[in-house]
């Protein structure tokens, strides 16, 4: 399809999604907290532990809370900024941010402070795109790659990447000597190839959960008998990243590769 090694970067938040990732053949993570939560900043701790033993790139997320607005205060920049410089010192590879204007416009200034503190390391500009104005997502691609964010994840504006592939396919075909344009958000061992077709991407994220492999059936989980809860969450399972589910994109993704 495309000459060129698809690669395949997996978002975990924990250790052992981590290293599952990297049995099943990942070429890269994303490291937060709170997937759950469409992913926050993970603890240095974590990032720590993991590159004492960790072959993979470890690109960390810059969130410090819940929220689609992507608006963040001056103090929630500082969060930031300071959370950057801590997992730089702990040897994060990469980062991934994304900030917006109450107009849903990217927010050039706030970007340019991480652009700015990353010291040269690789930034992701997150699916904080995929709220903007679809009408100038030709132009919100050029603005942040002046700004000098090296890929954009994104779902073509549509809640999945499966829903989004022909607009990705767009943005891909336009920009893909300049900016790397990284199809996102629903991805799984079904539907990966005609993403893959469609959108003619070479680089793509998953969470690549049991819940997205085709032969996922759903556990069953033994609960502890306790009238305590620690919020929303932990009424479900805990889904982490299945290798068995990493190494069947993976192989999908190098067959397309040799099209």
């Amino acid at each position: 399809m495309s000459g060129h090694d698809i690669k395949l970067e997996v978002c975990v938040d924990s250790i052992g999604s981590a290293f599952a990732a990297e049995v099943g053949g990942a070429s890269r993570i994303e490291l937060c907290s709170a997937l759950g939560e469409g992913g926050l900043t993970p603890t240095v701790g974590t990032l720590k532990t993991l590159k004492d033993s960790f072959t993979l790139p470890i690109f960390c997320m810059l969130r410090p809370r819940r929220g689609t607005d992507f608006l963040y205060s001056e103090e929630e920049m500082q969060a930031i900024l300071t959370d950057m410089a801590l997992l730089r010192e702990h040897g994060a590879d990469g980062f991934v941010f994304g900030a917006l204007n109450t107009d849903r416009t990217i927010d050039a200034n706030k970007c340019r402070q991480v652009m700015q503190q990353s010291g040269g390391l690789p930034v992701t500009f997150h699916r904080a795109f995929d709220l903007t104005d679809q009408k100038r997502m030709h132009e919100h691609v050029e603005l942040l790659r002046e700004l000098g964010f090296k890929r954009i994840l994104s779902s073509g504006f549509r809640p999945s990447a499966a829903e989004g592939a022909d607009c990705l396919a767009q943005l891909i075909a336009k920009h893909h000597r300049d900016i790397i344009i990284m199809p996102g958000a629903g991805i799984k061992v079904a539907n990966l190839e005609e993403i893959l077709t469609v959108s003619r991407c070479l680089e793509f994220h998953a969470s690549a959960m049991d819940t997205a492999g085709e032969d996922y059936t759903a556990p069953t989980t033994t609960r502890m008998e306790c009238d305590v809860t620690m919020g929303k969450q932990d009424i479900d399972p805990y889904y982490g990243t299945n290798s068995n589910v990493v190494r069947k994109m993976v192989t999908i993704a190098n067959a397309m590769s040799c099209r």
